[in-house]
């Protein structure tokens, strides 16, 4: 997903980092791959049309039981200073998407002099809405495909809930930064997904789109990567190397020996 951990207000103007230089593939060695890490937001769905989907039904609700607060939010540069104020005096939040949307509600609440109680049904609004995702089409076909033949491991940044999406069935489990306490690319949460998998990391094979956050991580705690690189963007890493580079998903599927 390649966005900021600040997600929790939505901001899908904010730059990007630009890559700087090409760098091949390193290979992949198929028989080491017996489970999959599979990132979520950007790697199955477009993340933003969502978000900005959740921000419309949250500022729906919030026009009709907080009025003030809904004044506010109207306001970007309002929610730009919550922001802020959020990454400034809640470092301990940063690896928790829901927490962070929770907290801007409440203080949002709290300066629209409304009732800071009602923060919980509003997040529920926004939430539902934030799994209400539109699938990229090879989605779940490749899920499909990888899910017969590895274990896969749904492992995000973000706060969307497989079950709830309605991909569960294709996952043996999911961890995630709020659940592990730690967000990629920290090599910490890419072993605890390969825990999950129940293999040593260096059998997995994690397929995600941000070169860093997926990319480094996966590379720092030895698993192999494939890239998904949707959008024709550079590798900005070397000397470290995607062992696998694919713009759509079903590549990367019929690379790992599918018909698909």
């Amino acid at each position: 997903m390649k966005t900021p951990q600040t997600q929790h207000l939505t901001d899908p103007l904010s730059p990007r980092p630009e890559a700087t230089s090409p760098l091949s593939d390193a290979g992949l060695d198929l028989s080491r791959i017996q489970a999959i890490t599979l990132d979520l937001d950007d790697t199955l769905w477009p993340v933003w049309p969502t978000i900005a989907r959740a921000e419309v039904a949250l500022q729906t609700w919030l026009g009709t039981h907080a009025p003030a607060t809904a004044a506010l939010c109207a306001d970007k540069a309002v929610l730009r200073e919550v922001r802020a104020h959020l990454n400034s005096t809640r470092p301990d939040l940063a690896h928790d998407m829901s927490a962070l949307r929770l907290a801007s509600i409440r203080l949002v609440l709290q300066r629209g002099g409304e009732d800071v109680a009602l923060a919980e049904d509003a997040f529920e609004v926004f939430f539902a809405e934030r799994q209400r995702v539109d699938l990229f089409e090879d989605a779940l076909p490749a899920l499909e495909f990888l899910s017969s033949r590895f274990p896969v491991v749904a492992l995000s940044n973000g706060n969307a809930d497989v079950q709830r999406v309605g991909l569960g069935a294709h996952f043996k489990a999911s961890v995630s930064a709020r659940s592990f306490g730690l967000s990629k690319p920290d090599p910490r949460i890419f072993h605890a997904a390969a825990e999950a998998a129940g293999v040593p990391s260096h059998q997995v094979l994690h397929i995600g789109d941000d070169a860093h956050l997926d990319g480094v991580g996966a590379l720092g705690a030895g698993m192999q990567l494939a890239w998904v690189n949707r959008e024709g963007q550079v590798w900005a890493h070397a000397p470290l190397q995607p062992h696998i580079t694919v713009a759509e998903l079903m590549a990367l599927c019929r690379a790992l020996g599918g018909t698909v």
